[in-house]
């Protein structure tokens, strides 16, 4: 944020006014020292003598001031971070009793951008009376050089006078040169930040011969699949698997074990490290990326809105919706009440990703957004973590009608919301250790067994708790995270 608004802004200064006075200054240079030579040669040689001793200045005051002023850009980026962090997680902050360690750290940050700027200014405080200085010395060497040509007859007063005014309509701007120098260098550091960002190399783009993709009927393959993120250690180890055109495939592991980098590799986050991903037999490689996502309707874990009304949110993947088709995925996510509840409506503000909604409201307007697209293949990435069990079954009841025709992936941790799945994929540390349905994997793989009878128990506490009723001092019932899995 700080190299999208300070650094962006420093080069704005320097494009603006800072290139803008170089220019000028240039230009005048050369014109006024072409009339000094036409005026009277001998005098205009004189006058360069300085011109050395103030390029080497300029030189390695640049030198100096450079390297400052991108330390100066850094500290204010850290301190913009610490900032940011420090508004973002407030409750985090107040609920841990931190707020006296959080405002040291500021203090320390802001210190250090002191600091930083502090030492910029004393190379600056020293480089600016030194160019002013080389320039009054030019001057006195040629007002005595001029007086003594005047002594011998070579020169008149009134053409002194001109050529003395002539120079220092130039002296004027090298007086300003240390401001140009400093407001150059900080334009230099700044833009070597931005384009740290805009020359980033992007890891997924389209292929230089990608082609469209067709209308998908929703066929996804696997074909071998392995992820290695950076060069590591897999992620996904050897995956394969295939999911016809309507199916509902529901993704269990621990966490970490590699579901969601599944969903990913389908609108290419990623790439695949070996292996090959098929939509439809098409390589998603070989496709186009806006012809692939376009068909991809996704609700992610973190649901992401964006500052503008709720209206806005959902049409955010088709900005010119109707509003019978806003409010129609609104009813089929179950948001449609909450929504009128507000003042304003489908009008009503949300604020900075999605401050004034809960957890809920958020996620079911996440879902009307991936809805409205009409996507063929649908990815709910664990889409009830932030809901109640009356909300989720509201929702599954929806998605039951609205995953008809519709290649669906789903991530969650209960098994409740997974079993009804056409298949279920088992993924343990990066492989793929089972797949088939509900009843199949309960007598065929341990793992989910375990998982799901872990569950069971676990839903059955409360009942076993309930009033009246007695618990042995040495029973225990086990956690769903004694099995690795959540």
């Amino acid at each position: 944020m700080a190299r999208a608004t300070s650094d962006v802004e420093q080069l704005r200064n320097f494009t603006g006014r800072g290139l803008l006075l170089l220019g000028q200054f240039a230009f005048m240079a050369v014109g006024i020292t072409i009339v000094l030579l036409l005026m009277n040669w001998k005098l205009a040689l004189v006058s360069a003598l300085m011109f050395p001793f103030l390029a080497h200045t300029v030189v390695r005051y640049n030198q100096a001031a450079q390297p400052l002023f991108y330390q100066v850009q850094e500290a204010l980026a850290r301190l913009a971070s610490v900032t940011q962090e420090n508004l973002a997680g407030a409750k985090v902050v107040k609920a841990f009793v931190r707020e006296e360690d959080e405002i040291a750290k500021f203090d320390a940050q802001n210190a250090l951008l002191e600091a930083q700027y502090i030492g910029a200014a004393e190379v600056q405080s020293f480089g600016n009376p030194l160019m002013d200085m080389i320039g009054n010395l030019g001057t006195l060497i040629v007002i005595w050089f001029g007086g003594y040509l005047i002594m011998h007859g070579e020169l008149s007063v009134g053409a002194f006078v001109a050529f003395n005014t002539y120079l220092l309509m130039m002296v004027r701007p090298v007086r300003r040169l240390g401001f140009l120098i400093n407001q150059t260098s900080r334009a230099i550091a700044a833009g070597e930040r931005i384009f740290e960002i805009l020359d980033a190399p992007i890891d997924v783009q389209d292929a230089p011969e990608a082609m469209p993709l067709p209308a998908v009927r929703g066929e996804v393959v696997f074909d071998h699949v392995s992820v290695s993120y950076f060069g590591g250690e897999p992620v996904l180890r050897d995956v394969s698997f295939t999911v016809l055109p309507g199916q509902v495939v529901a993704l269990l592991g621990a966490s970490g074990s590699g579901k969601t980098t599944i969903v990913n590799l389908l609108p290419r986050f990623y790439d695949v490290s070996a292996g090959r991903v098929l939509i439809d037999g098409h390589d998603v490689r070989n496709v186009q990326l806006a012809t692939l996502r376009g068909q991809i309707g996704i609700v992610l874990q973190d649901t992401a809105l964006f500052t503008g009304s709720i209206r806005e949110n959902i049409a955010y993947g088709l900005p010119d919706a109707s509003d019978e088709d806003v409010i129609a995925m609104a009813r089929a996510a179950r948001a449609h009440d909450f929504v009128m509840g507000f003042p304003g409506g489908y009008d009503t503000r949300v604020g900075e990703r999605g401050v004034t909604l809960s957890g809920g409201q958020k996620q079911r307007i996440a879902i009307a957004r991936a809805l409205l697209m009409d996507p063929r293949i649908l990815i709910l990435d664990d889409f009830t973590s932030a809901v109640d069990s009356e909300t989720e079954a509201l929702i599954r009841a929806a998605l039951d009608r609205l995953m008809q025709g519709r290649t669906t992936f789903v991530i969650a941790q209960r098994v409740s919301t997974i079993q009804h799945a056409d298949q279920i994929l088992v993924i343990d540390h990066g492989k793929l250790v089972g797949m088939g349905n509900h009843e199949e994997l309960i007598e065929s793989n341990s793992i989910y067994a375990e998982v799901y009878h872990l569950q069971l128990m676990d839903e059955a506490a409360p009942a076993e708790l309930a009033p009246g009723s007695t618990v042995p001092a040495d029973s225990s019932v086990p956690s769903p995270s004694g099995s690795g899995l959540g």
